[in-house]
């Protein structure tokens, strides 16, 4: 229902809002960090994750090895490297030689898994775009168009479009701003070796890498709270989710009862059957979330290869929603390569499967980790989930996210040292 999220506003002076109201991200960054907090209780967590060797999301902790041959793109299927390469070095002919500097990384560097989707600043990596000039935002909102497919940008542009509202509306402008994101290159811009960039910040993460015209854009994080904007200059943005939230559900209804109930795996959000630790503070019943690089993440639910093909059918809709941030060609041989591991591809299920129902759902593949969640409020004041509060998560597990495994192949091919 439109503008239901407002029912659940805080006091303009509740201790959840006024005790860092006023504070920028630095400040607000170092308050976040302190023991005894739910974010310094985040923070301690996170915080030794990025520093393990990357190896890559499994699910049984053995990775597949040659997963991600590095073969030419196929005809059509290319990425848009040159308007990316372009749209990268106008960027960087408007910054400063020290912003040069601070937002350039290796192509493998660890900073790399330094991003997360709270809005409090654990690891201050690149530019944040909110300090810098108005010229320098758009670049970097033109690289991200540039990369991704107008649907993927919009989506992207959207996410940051309602964090500036949800700033507004609980009047935390300092915290919650359509620029309160970071943006960090790695590798140089080129048209054949591999190079990527990052942005990431309150409920929008998106890691894009390309080498030799291919191209992977994972992992990525894409929520709101709320998932509208209703009033405003941008009022009308609104359902950012809604055809990953129907996909779920077809699946759902495409099962049979038996099905139905083997892919529910808890029946209830928070439910008493499930283990200590299952419902993350943070993440809530995401698996594959920020610093979760490495998740060993067993299958469960049910098994596509059981399903009828209307079913099977509907699983590859979900992950089409998912995937739609891609170029058009980039896309196709996503898709591609998620059908051919089809009969390995689980799908499960937490919470109801009823219209307004709030759920969790994963589809999870040895090529593919795309969760959808409806969480609590964190700047709104609800403690169940509701259906304006959503997040959602992709992944390419076993060793490609940020395209690490095809970085690996593309060296070993140039005789180059890590």
């Amino acid at each position: 229902m439109a503008g239901e999220f407002r029912r659940y506003l805080f006091p303009h002076d509740h201790p959840r809002l006024a005790e860092v109201r006023g504070l920028d991200p630095h400040t607000y960054g170092e308050f976040a960090r302190k023991p005894g907090t739910f974010t310094g209780g985040l923070v301690e967590g996170w915080a030794p994750l990025y520093l393990a060797p990357f190896r890559g999301v499994t699910e049984d902790g053995s990775l597949r090895e040659g997963q991600y041959p590095l073969t030419p793109a196929a005809p059509g299927e290319e990425a848009p490297v040159a308007a990316m390469v372009a749209a990268a070095e106008a960027l960087l002919g408007l910054l400063t030689p020290e912003d040069r500097e601070r937002v350039a990384f290796a192509v493998d560097a660890p900073e790399w898994q330094t991003w997360a989707n709270p809005e409090f600043l654990q690891f201050d990596t690149g530019l944040r775009l909110e300090f810098q000039p108005p010229q320098v935002r758009e670049a970097a909102l033109a690289l991200v168009r540039a990369s991704l497919s107008p649907k993927g940008a919009d989506l992207v542009h959207a996410a940051m479009l309602v964090n500036g509202f949800l700033g507004d509306v609980v009047d935390l402008p300092t915290l919650l701003g359509e620029w309160s994101y970071n943006l960090a290159l790695y590798g140089n811009p080129d048209l054949r070796a591999p190079w990527g960039w990052q942005l990431y910040g309150h409920h929008c993460a998106v890691n894009v890498l390309v080498v030799e015209g291919r191209m992977v854009v994972s992992p990525v994080f894409v929520g709101a709270e709320p998932d509208e904007i209703d009033e405003g200059p941008h009022a009308g943005i609104s359902g950012l989710f809604a055809d990953r939230i129907a996909a779920g559900l077809a699946v759902m209804a495409a099962l049979t009862p038996e099905q139905r109930d083997a892919a529910t795996v808890y029946r209830e959000m928070v439910d008493p059957a499930m283990p200590p630790g299952r419902v993350h503070p943070g993440d809530e019943r995401h698996l594959a979330g920020a610093f979760q690089d490495n998740r060993v993440i067993p299958v469960e639910g049910v098994r596509c290869a059981e399903l009828s093909a209307e079913a099977r059918a509907r699983v590859l809709d979900v992950v089409a929603t998912f995937v739609r941030l891609l170029p058009e060609g980039p896309r196709a041989a996503r898709l591609r390569e998620v059908e051919a591991h089809l009969d390995e591809t689980w799908f499960s299920w937490i919470g109801g499967s009823a219209p307004g129902d709030v759920f969790y759902y994963r589809v999870q593949s040895p090529v593919v980790v795309a969760e959808l969640d409806h969480h609590c409020g964190v700047f709104l004041d609800h403690d169940t989930p509701q259906p304006f509060h959503v997040h959602t998560v992709l992944r390419t597990p076993h060793g490609n996210d940020y395209g690490r495994a095809w970085v690996r192949e593309w060296r070993s091919r140039h005789d180059q040292v890590t």
